[in-house]
């Protein structure tokens, strides 16, 4: 009789195993003897449950914007611009986390639930700056997430990112992060620092969707891609979004000082370093000054270059806008330039930006 173990369809389509003939020895269980099994296991666990916590609190956003005279639109109902991104619930009476890019400028906006119901959404407020916007819908008692620490996560750490790519709602990709001291220049030009870098797979249309880490709590705000590029994605992290969601609610906008001017880095000659023992071989050269505005009223003229702020270096026009917070509203700040080969203070009392239509 043939030794080898007989195997049938069973009535359930299954595979059933006969008994071994008397005095055959039964085979051994097969076990996977593969080291990285319980590993493979454990990471599946993490990213099935992160998914399964958050995935109910991500939506769908749908916008409008009526196009310009003379020129076609680009999707949606004749002479309308179309548009969609991501977003999730961060408060069970319908506050909504997503990118500014999403939706500023917007006409129309509505928010599709996880469970398919429909709603007309108000947009509280966005901040280009941080590209980053809340929204508000008529509904309660929803999903919500959990916010994370974004600055207790460490390079390597898995994290999941969920989100509506080109229409395929409720998509989830995995990945680690790749770094956390990056910047990200935003629409306005503006430096946002700190940035979230992650190999979790974005595509067009996850702009605003959650990255959570394996406990399923939000440590960022997805928002941009590399075109071309692989694996090289970035997200707002989650104490920048708490911040600004707060004040947008309260405000409507993110208050912010400015002295009005336009400058460019660049290079100190050797000698005005040494001879002035600077700390920074660069500053910020004035390049336009805005008319009324706090640098004219102090006496900043086009061509100093700004070496100091307060008596700390100044090495970027980026050093300059970190020190524009809503904190330094009518706050006098010193100004040390160098004007021509003379170096001297002058005082700006900055004020608060005004509100852009086209930021």
């Amino acid at each position: 009789m043939n030794n080898r173990i007989l195997q049938f369809i069973g009535e359930d389509g299954g595979v059933a195993t006969a008994p071994p003939p008397k005095g055959v020895a039964a085979p051994a269980p097969v076990t996977d003897s593969r080291p990285d099994a319980g590993l493979l296991d454990a990471y599946s666990s993490a990213v099935v449950s992160a998914a399964k916590r958050v995935s109910p609190a991500v939506v769908n956003i749908e916008v409008r914007q009526k196009s310009a005279p003379g020129r076609p639109a680009p999707g949606g109902r004749p002479g309308q611009a179309g548009g969609s991104g991501s977003g999730f619930v961060f408060t069970p009476d319908g506050f909504i986390l997503t990118n500014s890019h999403v939706v500023h400028g917007a006409d129309e906006i509505s928010v599709t639930l996880s469970d398919g119901r429909n709603f007309p959404a108000t947009l509280l407020g966005d901040d280009p700056a941080t590209d980053l916007a809340v929204l508000d819908i008529d509904a309660h008692g929803l999903h919500c997430v959990q916010f994370g620490d974004s600055a207790g996560i460490q390079v390597g750490q898995l994290v999941v990112a969920i989100g509506n790519p080109y229409g395929f709602q409720y998509t989830v990709t995995a990945g680690v992060v790749s770094n956390l001291a990056r910047s990200f220049r935003s629409r306005t030009g503006r430096l946002i620092d700190n940035i979230i870098q992650t190999d979790a797979a974005l595509n067009p249309g996850n702009s605003g969707g959650p990255l959570v880490d394996s406990r399923g709590e939000v440590v960022g705000v997805n928002t941009a891609i590399i075109s071309g590029a692989q694996g090289i994605c970035f997200a707002i992290p989650s104490a920048t979004a708490q911040f600004v969601a707060a004040r947008l609610i309260r405000d409507g906008r993110i208050r912010r000082s400015y002295i009005g001017v336009a400058g460019q880095d660049v290079p100190l000659h050797r000698r005005v370093v040494r001879f002035y023992r600077l700390a920074e071989e660069t500053g910020v050269m004035v390049v336009g000054i805005e008319p009324g505005s706090p640098a004219a009223r102090a006496g900043l003229l086009e061509g100093d270059v700004i070496v100091e702020a307060d008596r700390r270096p100044l090495k970027h026009i980026d050093d300059l806008h970190r020190l524009m917070t809503e904190e330094r509203v009518g706050v006098p700040v010193t100004l040390t330039v160098i004007r021509r080969t003379e170096k001297l203070d002058v005082v700006v009392v900055p004020a608060e930006k005004p509100a852009r239509n086209d930021e």
